[in-house]
């Protein structure tokens, strides 16, 4: 089918339907395949992804309640910082090990502080106050018999409200979902649970996972902790928030385009974006399956690496090294300079290379690399994401349209006129970007960039300066971390500075496949130098 065709029938379908707001974004979308089906990928008759010499080469390798209002415990007064002995995960453990507070005391500073600042940040979406309580109780038990299971006994965490719960609803931020309760657990939070981590409940989320901002949710925006005006980020902005805030010592969030580093990046905190297939996604509420993602959302590096491998199914020593980080003399990092760094707000600029100045002096080198394709990077992924969004979403489309955030339904509802030829294009340019990306990182131990182009965005914002111009703020937030999604190459986003007026900036490391855990050694040894 030519493309104006396929406008005009796209148009002519919008119009039948009353969908008459889709009519300008029809030629967004236009643009995006108009680019993918230019690729010169199509015209070559041969593999598209030629190895060095030519030849095809692959790349390297209680009871629950209404969960629209949130009822964690109540403190009679103000929950003291001191109530909490330490934010991280490892060190809420070590506290807990060395028996200098209990889990239950922890817990019950954890639902003081969601009570508490849930008017202000609308990070949870339910707070399974009772579930925590009992396994608060049973992680004590255990400290006091001298069984240590792991050293996420005891810890309380939160879930994004993507991940099956047992017995609580898992909303994905929707009244679409608004009964749908959980039959059984996720694969990733069954085995959070057997390692005995506390669940202090689900966390807000953009709805279905379908926005950068966590704004568009049927329980109303996740909000900054700096800032209740500004975003998260999204769409793992509630956990994001709960971690940066102090309501729980990490979360599990998952990521399409970005969903875990952005707000990550935006917060404050570490992100990490595993190799592709490494977590499971089985019963995760999906939005793109081929570019879905699960991870841990926490304040160290060390702890996503311990929640990492307990939703890996590994088995861990009793208590893990205090530092995973590898020696940095001698390492190199690879900075892909065109197209990744030619739209930043001066502040991101200003920091990204700040913390490029202290790696080096660390002993890192330096080298800059090509992703050759980098143009199409955008259109190939979303004539995927779209493609595999409705896929999932035209059922309830078809159902219950009514039930879904305006903007959201938008975009589900054009995400339905990518055609199965494109769809296939596309998948072709995501092989090109794949191999592209390993020949990046064979000069290089990891990649180095920033993960955010922008600082936290103001709530209701429709586009942001960067630069000298103006882009909408979904295509600047995805902007520098969806290829990851598109190749499953691992990455993580750690704290790499504040900018003048007090927001923090995330810098992105992206390993080779197969090495996310050399991924995470790199990042636990740059932490200190990248925040600066």
């Amino acid at each position: 089918m030519t493309l104006d065709a396929w406008k005009d029938l796209a148009r002519a379908d919008a119009r039948k339907r009353g969908l008459d707001d889709l009519v300008p974004m029809i030629d967004t979308l236009g643009d995006a395949i108009q680019a993918v089906r230019n690729g010169d990928w199509n015209q070559d008759p041969w593999d598209p992804v030629p190895g060095p010499d030519g030849d095809a080469s692959q790349a390297e390798g209680g009871s629950l309640h209404d969960p629209r209002l949130p009822r964690g415990h109540v403190a009679d007064e103000p929950v003291r910082a001191d109530h909490l002995p330490a934010r991280s995960v490892l060190g809420l453990a070590q506290a807990l090990r060395a028996g200098r507070t209990t889990s239950q005391e922890v817990t019950e500073a954890c639902l003081g502080r969601i009570a508490q600042e849930h008017a202000r940040l609308n990070a949870f979406v339910t707070v399974t106050a009772a579930l925590a309580r009992a396994q608060a109780r049973e992680a004590d038990a255990k400290f006091a018999r001298g069984e240590v299971d792991s050293p996420l006994q005891g810890v309380p965490i939160s879930l994004k409200d993507l991940l099956a719960l047992e017995g609580v609803p898992t909303t994905a931020a929707s009244q679409v979902r608004r009964d749908a309760i959980a039959p059984r657990d996720a694969v990733v939070v069954g085995r959070l649970k057997e390692a005995g981590a506390v669940i202090v409940g689900t966390c807000n989320l953009h709805e279905f996972a379908f926005g950068t901002t966590s704004e568009d949710s049927a329980y109303g925006p996740a909000r900054h902790p700096l800032d209740p005006d500004h975003s998260p980020g999204g769409s793992s902005g509630g956990s994001a928030a709960a971690v940066a805030a102090g309501l729980c010592a990490a979360s599990v969030g998952t990521d399409t385009g970005g969903s875990i580093r952005i707000p990550a990046a935006a917060c404050g905190i570490v992100g990490l974006k595993p190799m592709y297939g490494e977590l499971s996604c089985r019963g995760v509420v999906p939005l793109s399956r081929g570019l879905d993602h699960v991870g841990p959302i926490t304040s160290t590096v060390a702890d996503a690496w311990l929640l990492y491998n307990i939703m890996r199914g590994l088995a861990l020593p009793a208590w893990p090294p205090a530092a995973r980080g590898a020696a940095l003399s001698g390492l190199t990092v690879g900075i892909p300079r065109s197209y990744f760094l030619d739209l930043l707000d001066v502040e991101v600029r200003a920091q990204y290379d700040a913390a490029l100045v202290r790696l080096r002096k660390g002993g890192v080198g330096v080298v800059e690399v090509a992703i050759p394709h980098a143009a199409q990077i955008a259109p190939i992924y979303l004539l995927i994401g779209f493609a595999e969004a409705a896929a999932y979403h035209g059922p309830g489309l078809d159902a219950c349209a009514d039930r879904y955030t305006s903007p959201v339904r938008s975009r589900l509802e054009l995400s339905r006129y990518v055609l199965g030829e494109d769809y296939v294009r596309a998948q072709v340019g995501r092989d090109v970007l794949r191999h592209e990306v390993g020949a990046a990182l064979a000069e290089c131990d990891v990649l180095a960039l920033p993960t955010l182009p922008i600082p936290a965005p103001r709530i209701g914002s429709t586009s942001v300066q960067v630069g000298s111009g103006r882009l909408p703020v979904r295509a600047a937030t995805l902007r520098l971390t969806q290829l990851f999604n598109l190749t499953g190459h691992p990455a993580i986003s750690i704290p790499s500075g504040l900018t003048r007026d007090g927001w923090p900036t995330g810098l992105q490391l992206v390993g080779r496949l197969g090495g996310t855990e050399h991924l995470l050694a790199i990042a636990s040894a740059a932490e200190t130098l990248a925040r600066g």
